[in-house]
């Protein structure tokens, strides 16, 4: 299992892997985002408001998910840290 962080502008990244899902959980201020993919990597990301919560919406570009997951937590996509290991999300 794969689990990295990073924080920046108050907010806080965990990028994990299980056996069935890559995840980006972030955090800021009480609120939070997550966006997951299957772990081969090829599905849809899924936006969520928890990293085990519903799925809200799916994209197929990480760009895409990220500007949902900032509007979550109320901030710019540009704010959101994103560990390394993640940086290769999306299709």
């Amino acid at each position: 299992m794969t689990d990295e962080t990073a924080a920046a502008n108050g907010i806080t990244a965990r990028y994990t892997e299980t056996d069935t899902e890559r995840v980006l959980a972030l955090e800021s201020d009480g609120r939070s985002a997550a966006i997951a993919q299957n772990q081969e990597g090829y599905a849809m990301l899924k936006v969520r408001p928890t990293a085990d919560g519903d799925e809200l919406e799916r994209y197929y570009g990480f760009d895409m998910a990220l500007d949902h997951a900032a509007e979550l937590l109320g901030t710019s996509p540009h704010d959101l840290p994103v560990p390394e290991s993640a940086s290769d999300m999306g299709m």
